[in-house]
């Protein structure tokens, strides 16, 4: 019998770097790998990449975990919105989409990324992660992506100290523990709150926020338009503010942001010459 197959993309996240593809063949039996659960790695698990790296099919390499939740900005990529499981499985060009299995042989990754000029650094995006949106982008759905528009670090007072000390400082930081704002982006909800530069985000919703990804868990366990009360420190004085933002969508944000930058180059472009979008990347919860 002639095996005719065909695939159709039937839903896609730019965010998350995934997509859902619906398969029609005449086949029987189509073989399919059991999903496992990226919740359940640690750190140093055997895992394996299968993949066509560089156009040579069927390539199989074993490697363990090194990290887990490695954030889109540290892996170099902040236009996306994953924690990634790193390994030192090798990964190259041609693994990326391939399965990352463990030992019982279920997928407990996506193969995506590699950090260039580096050996042995590879990232995955969980298979948690696909489980979570892989019913909606069946649908043909969108994901929704809450965020609110700032950029951030964790902030002790340790650091706080060493700042204040230091005499080009751009200013001096209340020297406590929280999330500093390094940048609030134009625009967005934070901005149109009242949240400003070198602000410290104490708690939100009553919930202490020791780190830059405790604002994160916030915010992505919220939905598009719910509000989050702020606790904020703002200036060395220490005058606590409550302000309340609003999360909006990341998709619809930058799909916006892109047509009205097109607009704009197109009215400056030259004759017979067409505006390309500008990339634009944001690190940002």
């Amino acid at each position: 019998m002639v095996v005719h197959t065909r695939a159709m993309v039937v839903g896609t996240d730019e965010l998350l770097d995934l997509a859902v593809i619906r398969i029609e063949t005449n086949e029987e039996k189509v073989p399919v790998a059991p999903l496992g659960s990226s919740g359940e790695l640690q750190v140093g698990d055997w895992v394996i990449a299968l993949g066509n790296p560089v156009g040579l099919d069927n390539t199989v390499t074993l490697g363990i975990v090194s990290s887990l939740n490695r954030s889109s900005a540290e892996v170099g990529i902040p236009d996306k919105k994953i924690n990634f499981i790193q390994t030192d499985a090798a990964i190259n060009p041609g693994n990326s989409g391939g399965p990352l299995v463990n030992e019982f042989g279920e997928v407990v990754g996506i193969s995506t990324a590699i950090r260039p000029n580096a050996e042995g650094i590879g990232f995955a995006i969980p298979i948690d992660t696909a489980k979570s949106v892989m019913q909606t982008l069946a649908k043909g759905e969108k994901v929704q992506h809450p965020f609110i528009g700032i950029q951030m670090v964790t902030l002790t007072p340790e650091l706080a100290k060493q700042n204040n000390q230091d005499p080009n400082a751009l200013t001096l930081i209340p020297e406590v523990s929280g999330v500093l704002v390094l940048k609030v982006l134009p625009k967005t909800p934070a901005a149109e709150s009242g949240l400003r530069r070198f602000d410290v985000i104490l708690s939100v919703n009553g919930n202490a926020t020791a780190n830059a990804r405790d604002i994160q868990k916030f915010v992505d366990s919220s939905r598009v338009g719910q509000e989050l009360k702020l606790r904020v420190l703002r200036g060395i004085d220490g005058k606590t503010l409550d302000i309340v933002v609003r999360t909006a969508d990341m998709t619809q944000f930058r799909q916006e942001e892109e047509k009205k930058q097109i607009h704009e180059e197109g009215s400056e472009s030259p004759p017979g010459m067409s505006p390309m979008p500008r990339h634009r990347r944001y690190s940002i919860p």
